[in-house]
């Protein structure tokens, strides 16, 4: 997927009509069976990878845009499996991830190649990579485990457990942050209040929606903010000037990966809903 995708500025939000904040912030189809698709972003030199392997492995490759040998020679990755198990198989190294595992790797791995166990319910393996200046060990993170973290109330419509993978008390890495968060039965926000991360670009990759539902993700300027409307697989960039916070028609997952200067989860700066526009 060739479309390069730019962070822009705040003050472009305003004139650009639906599907232009759409062309710009909003990548579909990341996830299509029987493809690797990568997308290279402006967003902090973040690409993102979407590997569905159904009736033969599919193998990680590099892209022009990286002027690389190899697609990890100076990046990391991380890769959360949204579908049904399935293998990664890094330089020879066979990890196997459950639905919701997490697979760091490492910058200078090599060969890197994905399976599913079965074509009738394919592995879904999403990845988030970013620059990287020093090599980390490659590892799984299960299901089971990470640093979990329950949030919200039923009350206020965004009870969610909340698991951190790699970050920095948890998997090592040079600029990725990620983990997995789903909402309980009845919960439809994310996350309020809404926060931007100034040293960071964040993104959403939402999963475990129906197909007839949808999440209304908010972004922009707090003072000047849009909408996107999300459907089941898409994925969300976010740059750092940008709040995002979303609510659905019915509960969902989602993966939330960043990339900057600054690794620490709570450095963000909430916005109350009471000073959105």
């Amino acid at each position: 997927m060739s479309h390069q995708y730019r962070p822009g500025r705040p003050e472009d939000i305003p004139t650009l009509d639906q599907q232009g904040l759409r062309d710009r912030y909003l990548v579909e189809q990341l996830l299509t069976p029987g493809e690797i698709r990568i997308v290279s972003t402006h967003f902090d030199r973040v690409v993102t990878v979407g590997a569905v392997p159904v009736d033969a492995p599919l193998k990680l490759e590099t892209v022009d845009e990286l002027r690389s040998e190899n697609f990890l020679d100076r990046r990391e990755i991380g890769f959360v499996n949204t579908g049904g198990t399935g293998t990664i198989v890094a330089d020879g190294e066979r990890y196997e991830l459950a639905k919701t595992a997490v697979l760091y790797l490492g910058r200078g791995t090599v060969d890197v190649t994905f399976e599913s166990a079965d074509a009738a319910d394919p592995a879904k393996f999403y990845g988030f990579s970013a620059p990287a200046h020093t090599a980390y060990p490659n590892t799984l993170v299960t299901p089971e485990e990470g640093t979990i973290r329950e949030l919200g109330d039923q009350v206020t419509s965004n009870r969610r457990t909340l698991r951190q993978c790699i970050h920095e008390n948890g998997v090592k890495s040079c600029q990725i942050v990620m983990g997995v968060t789903s909402l309980h039965a009845g919960s439809m926000w994310n996350t309020m209040p809404a926060h931007t991360h100034d040293r960071r670009t964040e993104v959403y990759h939402y999963f475990d929606l129906d197909d007839d539902q949808r999440v209304v993700h908010l972004m922009g300027d707090p003072k000047e903010t849009r909408h996107l409307m999300v459907a089941n697989g898409d994925v969300v960039l976010s740059p750092s000037w940008s709040l995002h916070s979303g609510v659905g028609s019915s509960s969902y997952s989602f993966v939330w990966a960043m990339a900057g200067e600054n690794q620490s989860f709570d450095d963000m700066d909430s916005v109350p809903i009471t000073d959105m526009r």
